[in-house]
């Protein structure tokens, strides 16, 4: 089997997925970067990954290379679409080609009557014109569905989807202790450590976590709580920990590598994940999890209603509810047990199910079952490629939890 993945550049995200890929049997893959790595990322820490692996083509080096991914297009089995033009799927489509594609939501904005007009526009444009098939959707949200039927009709073609960042594989009772044992210079040991990482933006809601702090410090909590990231609310934040007072239990470390954070969370009790329905997917949850954290999430982040279930393997709070917020929180530093519980649940979660080995396994065998023209939608119970069903943005509520 061919396949060939489209978007536009590699990076630490969909690497894990192109390197199992490449080992699964019978397969020869190709990704397909159409743009360079911005400058942005580059200066961030990120590495440019397009001109270091064997199997990407970069596409926009040259027009020889342009042909020549133009041709791996067209001789695929499978087509997989990440982020890129929709010519680039209409090659395949108007000649009955198998395709994917890997798609966050399309209405972050909101579903409301003041956005149907845009809304619906987009619809037309973007995804009518696909809705004969033969385009499956793998969804990196759990609103990607909804928003596929809002306004068009994908039924039967929606698998729950996400991002696969790298998988660790720990000794899991060595992970809790070392969690136990941090501690920071001029920090007391603290009866947890909080973690928060992102960048610092207002749809991601880093005040939130502030608010947290101050509310807890208040009520006699011993914690510290760590924030990595920068942005346009880094002022603002340090402003907020000095006028709460919470500048003795919060610290605002700056931005970090990737693999630096990844340090960070292996560190962490608590990670709080506190963005809005702008939050695509959001593979912090991934690897935090990993991790081992007890995670505390807002229901409105993609990735959540996939990978959280709540009061099992983490805890879910209402989407721009600080009390809420707060007794979720609560209900872990309350409780060491049930604390480190969360963790190890976590954990299992992403290293028995939402990786990249199994993704990528059950991609290739959801593709072959589609090729015969078998019912593809109950193949798998849960995780990658089961069914996505359509989940409304207020499927979660406080007062269910």
């Amino acid at each position: 089997m061919k396949i060939t993945y489209v978007s536009n550049f590699m990076n630490h995200h969909q690497l894990p997925f192109s390197q199992r890929i490449l080992s699964q049997d019978g397969v020869e893959y190709t990704f397909v970067a159409i743009e360079a790595i911005p400058q942005e990322r580059l200066d961030m820490g990120y590495e440019d990954m397009n001109h270091k692996y064997p199997f990407v083509i970069c596409a926009y080096d040259s027009e020889k290379k342009m042909r020549q991914a133009e041709k791996l297009i067209d001789d695929a089995d499978v087509a997989i679409y990440g982020s890129c033009p929709d010519s680039l799927i209409m090659r395949r489509t108007n000649k009955g080609k198998l395709c994917f594609k890997f798609s966050e939501r399309y209405f972050k904005e909101g579903t409301g009557l003041l956005q149907v007009p845009h809304n619906l526009a987009s619809a037309w444009k973007h995804l009518k014109p696909f809705e004969n098939g033969p385009l499956y959707f793998c969804c990196s949200s759990a609103y990607t569905a909804a928003d596929l039927n809002r306004y068009t009709n994908f039924k039967g073609r929606t698998f729950k989807w996400g991002y696969f960042p790298e998988t660790k594989k720990y000794n899991v009772d060595e992970l809790m202790k070392q969690k136990l044992s941090v501690t920071s210079a001029g920090w007391k040991h603290p009866q947890a450590s909080i973690l928060w990482a992102g960048r610092l933006i207002g749809w991601k809601h880093p005040d939130a976590s502030i608010e947290l702090a101050a509310s807890l410090k208040e009520k006699g909590y011993s914690f510290k709580m760590s924030i990595i990231g920068n942005g346009e609310m880094e002022a603002q934040l340090h402003e907020m920990i000095r006028s709460k007072g919470v500048d003795d239990c919060v610290e605002m470390l700056g931005a970090m590598s990737p693999n630096e954070v990844r340090a960070h969370m292996e560190s962490a009790d608590v990670f709080l994940f506190t963005s809005d329905f702008n939050e695509g997917w959001g593979a912090v949850l991934n690897e935090s999890m990993n991790s081992g954290c007890a995670v505390v999430a807002s229901h409105a982040i993609g990735s959540v209603p996939f990978l959280v279930k709540d009061g099992v393997n983490g805890l879910v709070y209402e989407n721009g509810n600080q009390e809420h917020f707060e007794k979720q929180v609560r209900r872990l530093l309350d409780d060491d047990a049930y604390r480190r519980k969360m963790g190890e649940s976590a954990y299992t979660t992403i290293s028995d199910t939402w990786n990249a080995q199994v993704a990528s396994g059950r991609f290739v065998e959801l593709a072959r079952k589609i090729i015969k023209g078998d019912l593809a939608q109950t193949l798998f119970e849960d995780g990658p490629c089961s069914s996505a069903e359509i989940l409304d943005n207020g499927w979660y509520h406080a007062n269910e939890s």
